[in-house]
């Protein structure tokens, strides 16, 4: 059994590992300030201290861990238009916070949330060895992270890993509302008999992964007995598919034909056209392997969805 902090532990992938892991023997604590998440994600389980991983005070509160998952963030583009400073206190001196807590509590290995976003329009596979100019300020605090725990790594001996995680959708995302997935919009959406709203012409493909493979993805480099100092690994199908498609798909399942509707792009900036995740390292290394199929995970969305709640999008 290992003693593991994931911090944004009740947020959506947080929760998710946080669920796995205890149901595994794990004795898991979730360190969130719910800003975003939400204690319901969690099962009785797990041990939840609100707090904030910028407050040295709260992370004291968890005690000595085995293993840390840093997954507390401001973790989503649209996250920054409303407080630029804060989004990168957040980001950046939070996660010096936790690299110097893991430290002094001599915690065997450090595991953090990057993003695929950090490669904009990069040709694809996406591989981990590419050269990286980050489109937006969401992307560019985690360039930093992954910067700053390189460095760290080799300065105090250290054992961190980040992940680019693709475009991940699952269970417990109903409390992100706008800042869900896409996929998770448009089944919520569609289940209201509403088209779903797609930019451009829908031909922007995605690597859509289920928060399950996810999960296996950070475990297995948990459980890992190899010594990289500071690593980079993708998290993602190998497998892209365009929007337009994916609302078939959602069609398909959920018995409908409900035509999506298309808008001109609002969003200035780079935009993301093709997103496709190189997956040969991490299978490599780790033995990871998608185990998730795209309608097999869209279903278990759909099966689950309880007409009262479905998230309403102008909140």
């Amino acid at each position: 059994m290992a003693k593991i902090l994931v911090t944004g532990g009740a947020g959506f992938i947080g929760s998710n590992f946080c669920n796995l892991m205890v149901k595994k023997g794990h004795e898991v604590t979730a360190l969130d300030n719910l800003s975003l998440g939400v204690k319901e994600n969690l099962v009785p389980e797990v041990k939840l201290i609100v707090g904030d991983v910028r407050k040295r005070e709260d992370l004291e509160k968890v005690g000595y861990v085995d293993y840390i998952v840093h997954l507390a963030a401001s973790s989503s583009a649209p996250m920054f238009d409303s407080d630029l400073r804060g989004a990168f206190e957040n980001n950046i001196l939070g996660h010096i916070d936790v690299l110097n807590y893991a430290r002094d509590i001599k915690a065997k290995k450090v595991m953090f949330a990057s993003t695929s976003s950090i490669y904009g329009n990069n040709p694809t596979p996406l591989t981990e060895d590419q050269l990286v100019i980050p489109p937006n300020f969401y992307s560019v605090t985690k360039f930093a992270q992954e910067g700053t725990s390189r460095i760290y790594s080799t300065k105090y001996d250290l054992e961190i890993i980040a992940f680019r995680f693709m475009s991940v959708y699952g269970p417990n995302e109903g409390h992100k509302k706008v800042y869900a997935n896409v996929l998770s919009q448009f089944i919520w959406e569609m289940a209201k008999g509403k088209p779903a709203v797609l930019y451009g012409d829908g031909t922007q493909e995605r690597d859509f992964t289920n928060v399950r493979d996810v999960c296996q993805g950070i475990e297995k480099a948990m459980n890992s007995e190899k010594k990289y100092g500071f690593n980079i690994f993708n998290i993602g199908t190998a497998t892209a598919i365009s929007l337009n498609e994916l609302v078939g798909i959602i069609n398909k399942v959920m018995g409908k034909n409900i035509p999506p509707q298309l808008i001109p792009n609002p969003l200035k900036g780079i935009y993301i056209k093709t997103q496709l995740a190189g997956i040969d390292k991490i299978s490599s290394e780790l033995g990871y392997a998608p185990s998730v199929g795209l309608e097999e995970g869209i279903k278990e969305i759909v099966d689950n969805l309880d007409p009262a709640r479905i998230p309403l999008m102008q909140e």
